[in-house]
């Protein structure tokens, strides 16, 4: 059975997590839309694969070339919405604002061969929505232990010694430092002896373009006793993810409704399977919706105080890719 009220959702991981039986669901930014699924591998018009758990069909091999073009909004046009996000930043209303972009893209591809050949640990796809492809866990929570791994920080990895250039940079590190603070807090609501167990490592992502690496933390935590078998009450207050909003969350939540002016819809969302015994969720970014008959790629980016317009633009334009090779 297909819920789709997002307090139903809520209220169900929690009976479902405390008689330990599995259950997708996704819910979308804004936590107005979502579903949940019983028994996810009785059906198959939902897609999904979570490290290796889901019903994807098998691989196929690509059989013609993949045609597949953005067509990015201006400069002069995310500008203006970066300096929204700016001066929010310069006035101190936020520490750190993640902007975001619809791109139109034309592809010979359909969802589901994206969902099919795209290398991704998280994927979905929700026929007639969207399909996406996400390098980032939000969170995992296994017995008592819950994690979590914010991803900060993307450079083109042809870039000459391109991992120290993005370790070192300053405006880099301290977005990342903000986002893992901001988890941090979150996960002592629910977790004692939270700590950062790796910071900054960097993962390689290939694409249809050119490798990217992108730079992730992990904070761990053991789950307060009364805590544990809530998996609804646990994500649905940590939402929206800290990675993808900002801190401080509600001023920040205002900017970004500001500059962006529409819906994220189920972009930025989460989604998240439970098998009985482990609870997976991820971030939903790298992510194609379909709108009255066409494509859109959406992808977005930090903005601190030091960021520059440029830059933010070009690693915005960086992330519409296909982690096909």
């Amino acid at each position: 059975m297909l819920t789709k009220r997002v307090e139903d959702i809520q209220h169900k991981m929690n009976v479902h997590g405390n008689a330990k039986r599995p259950f997708l669901f996704a819910v979308n930014f804004e936590l107005t839309e979502g579903f949940f699924l019983e028994n996810p591998f009785e059906q198959a018009e939902i897609l999904f694969d979570i490290r290796g758990q889901g019903n994807s069909p098998v691989k196929k091999q690509i059989e013609n070339d993949i045609q597949f073009s953005p067509q990015p909004l201006t400069y002069d046009t995310y500008k203006a919405k970066f300096d929204i996000v700016h001066q929010g930043l310069l006035r101190g209303y936020s520490y750190l604002t993640n902007l975001t972009i619809k791109t139109p893209i034309s592809t010979n591809l359909s969802f589901p061969d994206i969902f099919a050949y795209s290398n991704a640990p998280y994927k979905l796809l929700l026929p007639g929505r969207f399909v996406c492809f996400s390098p980032e866990r939000f969170v995992k929570i296994s017995d008592k232990i819950i994690s979590t791994n914010p991803m900060k920080g993307t450079i083109d990895a042809s870039v000459p010694d391109a991992a120290r250039i993005i370790l070192n940079d300053y405006k880099e590190t301290a977005e990342h430092n903000t986002i893992v603070d901001l988890l941090r807090n979150d996960l002592s609501i629910v977790a004692d002896n939270v700590q950062v167990s790796r910071f900054r490592y960097i993962d390689r992502i290939k694409t249809n373009r050119t490798d990217i690496l992108q730079v992730s933390s992990e904070i761990t935590g053991w789950l307060q006793g009364d805590c544990v078998d809530n998996l609804g009450d646990i994500i649905f207050g940590m939402l929206p993810a800290g990675s993808i909003s900002g801190a401080p969350k509600p001023a920040t939540l205002d900017i970004i409704r500001e500059a962006e002016n529409e819906s994220r819809g189920y972009y930025t969302g989460i989604f998240g399977y439970y098998d009985g015994k482990e609870l997976d969720t991820a971030v939903m970014i790298r992510f194609i919706e379909e709108e009255d008959g066409r494509y859109y790629f959406r992808s977005g980016g930090g903005i601190t105080a030091y960021s520059n317009c440029e830059s933010e633009y070009k690693e915005v334009l960086s992330k519409i890719y296909l982690p096909i090779i």
